[in-house]
């Protein structure tokens, strides 16, 4: 069973910037491709970026290209989610999560998740 720890939400201005963490344990978790989805009040939950395990290949959602960035570092299988330029609208618990498969266009067969951080962005 893998376990996603997230950390690093909190409440920034808008223009700021967070790093958020995703601290992963378990059997095989080299195996896994992570990313990160985020829901914000009454809408639905959406993937924002993700990372191959194998090559470090990422995939961004439009939404936060040019403004976020993941990373990995596989000694201590943890995952970083740089956001610059926050916005009022990424406003958001943001979860972690361990999927089969982080492509060109998304993030699919997610097997494991976090329980969230929430990011507030509010002047």
């Amino acid at each position: 069973q893998l376990q996603l720890v997230e950390s690093g939400g909190g409440t920034v201005q808008p223009g700021g910037s967070l790093r958020l963490s995703c601290a992963a344990s378990g059997p095989s978790v080299d195996h896994y491709d992570i990313g990160w989805f985020r829901q914000a009040p009454g809408k639905e939950r959406e993937v924002v970026s993700c990372i191959k395990s194998a090559d470090g290949t990422t995939y961004y959602a439009d939404s936060v290209k040019g403004r976020f960035s993941i990373s990995r570092d596989n000694a201590i299988n943890t995952v970083y989610l740089q956001m610059n330029s926050l916005k009022l609208d990424d406003t958001a618990v943001y979860e972690c999560a361990a999927a089969e498969l982080c492509g060109r266009t998304g993030f699919y067969a997610v097997d494991y998740r976090g329980k969230g951080t929430l990011v507030t962005v509010s002047s």
